[in-house]
């Protein structure tokens, strides 16, 4: 069988799932996930699909693959009283972990093994909170920069540039989602990096993405700090506001479980979207934006097209890229819900909130303020109302800090407790590792913010570096990964998959353009800004 079948018992349907197979099988064409935003389907007749031995309509039957050995395994699925245990064995499959259910509960998760009463229940995520978490993953620091990308490109091509980054951060994401239930066990970057790269491929990616989401986390406790300046007319050293934000992050961040964070992620989603749409009013209702010329007339110089500078065009691009770039954290996200086949629904009302609030409030606030629009743009309202919405935007900026320090920091501690007794324990031994692995991700951000104290060009440098390459194109590259079967015979090919392996392959080239060039550009401004003494030097008042 060369696809993972899932059998939903009263529906009689089969799911067909693409996953890896050995070499020496010829595996039928392979499905596209059901319940997917995308009209995506094969042509491969159902009398060609093997099922499962049917189970009871609670239970998920599901079996799938991994590594590069050619060994044999097999899962016991557990079934409660009545039910007979069955058995099903692929031959030359190497080893992976899989779900266990009973009765339509997890009783062994292939991420965070025994699912018990004494632990903490990882698997309570539902689909809602899921929503505002991936909502919260992007929507933050990227909105805060969107005008200032209209400001350099123009309103045109600013708007182009937002929805062709929409459309493949989305389809990357839609990746995301088909790989996680074709493969249960990974729960990060890293474990695909595993999946297809072997053990080298598993630390590469690991570090990518643990670099990534402290970077993002410090750049959060610098947007928190520039927050608690506003609001205090610099009452104290930025490092100690920076500092003050990364304590906070630490206290928030060790909460064990995304289903709790899922509450904080509401407040933080409420506060940034209320600062930034009483942002949007003010601008609109006031005369001039603060740093506009106060007394006489003046012109927004509101520009359609633009004539950009390379570097310009790169900080635009990559601007654009880092507000798009929750993918990487999408994994974790899937992996806590109790139900992973909702995550399409999740994902399909994230990207309707954040697509729409991007256009909107970028071109609204670009349109009133123009070339006098403010980086972030919550400083763009006046004294009086940069305080209001860095008040209001507060929680919101935080609670980016916390989701970005609480994923690597289970990363981590998954990796080093795997097969241990206490990973879904409450004994000192478990709280020990595991607040170890949130201070040292929180310190490490703390260190990222301080080194470079500039709100642009961290942010330039991130989405250039690490947003494109794990946003962009990592998503790429799985789903050529995936489908690598049937896109090698022209035969079996169709035209949904044709086209997603041609949009793969431009991710893939654009990607590595915009890394290199992009990282280029925002070296040579950090370099710039030191030199012309235009910020501060690092760790520095």
């Amino acid at each position: 069988m060369g696809g993972l079948y899932l059998y939903r018992g009263s529906l009689q349907t089969f799911l067909p799932v693409p996953s890896y197979t050995p070499r020496s099988f010829n595996p039928p064409p392979v499905f596209f996930l059901h319940r997917t935003p995308f009209s995506l389907i094969d042509t491969l007749p159902p009398a060609s699909l093997s099922p499962l031995p049917a189970f009871t309509s609670h239970t998920l039957a599901a079996h799938s693959h991994m590594d590069r050995t050619n060994s044999t395994s097999s899962r016991d699925l557990e079934k409660d009283e009545g039910v007979a245990t069955t058995e099903f064995r692929r031959p030359s499959v190497s080893k992976e972990r899989h779900n266990v259910v009973v009765e339509g509960v997890v009783v062994q998760d292939a991420v965070f093994g025994d699912i018990n009463d004494g632990g903490p229940n990882y698997r309570g995520l539902g689909w809602i909170r899921a929503a505002v978490l991936l909502v919260k993953s992007q929507i933050g620091l990227g909105v805060l920069g969107i005008p200032s990308v209209l400001t350099s490109v123009g309103l045109v091509p600013g708007i182009i540039l937002i929805f062709t980054v929409a459309v493949l951060s989305t389809f990357g994401a839609w990746v995301v989602g088909v790989f996680k239930l074709a493969h249960p066990s990974v729960y990060t970057l890293a474990d695909v990096g595993y999946l297809i790269g072997g053990p080298i491929g598993r630390e590469i990616m690991g570090g990518f993405y643990f670099l990534m989401l402290t970077a993002v986390a410090g750049a959060g406790m610098l947007g928190t700090a520039t927050a608690f300046n506003a609001i205090s007319e610099n009452g104290a050293c930025s490092v100690v506001f920076t500092l003050i934000a990364a304590i906070l992050t630490f206290i928030f961040s060790s909460i064990r479980t995304l289903q709790k964070i899922g509450w904080i992620g509401f407040v933080g989603f409420i506060s940034i979207m209320t600062a930034v749409i009483i942002l949007t009013i003010a601008v609109g209702i006031q005369d001039r934006p603060s740093s506009a010329p106060q007394v006489g007339p003046w012109d927004p110089q509101v520009i359609i097209v633009g004539n950009p500078s390379f570097y310009d065009a790169m900080t635009a691009v990559v601007t654009i890229i880092f507000s798009f770039a929750g993918a990487p954290n999408f994994f974790n996200i899937i992996a806590e819900m109790r139900d992973p086949r909702d995550y399409n629904k999740a994902l399909a009302l994230c990207q309707t909130i954040v697509i729409s609030t991007y256009v909107i409030i970028g071109c609204v606030v670009y349109h009133f303020c123009g070339i006098y629009v403010s980086s972030p743009a919550l400083g763009s309202a006046g004294p009086l109302l940069k305080k209001v919405c860095y008040g209001i935007a507060l929680p919101g900026l935080l609670v980016g800090c916390v989701l970005n320090t609480h994923m690597p920091a289970k990363y981590i501690f998954i990796r080093f407790m795997k097969n241990s007794p206490y990973l879904n324990s409450s004994g000192w031994q478990h709280w020990s590792v595991w607040l170890a692995c949130v201070l040292g991700c929180t310190t490490f951000s703390f260190l990222i913010a301080e080194a470079i104290p500039f709100f642009n060009d961290l942010v330039s440098l991130i989405g250039a570096l690490l947003s494109t390459l794990l946003s962009i194109i990592a998503e790429a590259v799985m789903f050529l990964w995936l489908y690598r079967a049937v896109l090698r015979k022209r035969s079996e090919r169709n035209k949904t998959l044709v086209a997603g392996g041609s949009l793969s392959v431009f991710m893939i080239v654009m990607g590595s353009v915009v890394v290199v060039s992009g990282t280029i550009a925002s070296v040579i401004a950090i370099n710039n800004s030191l030199k012309n003494g235009t910020t501060k030097a690092p760790f520095a008042c």
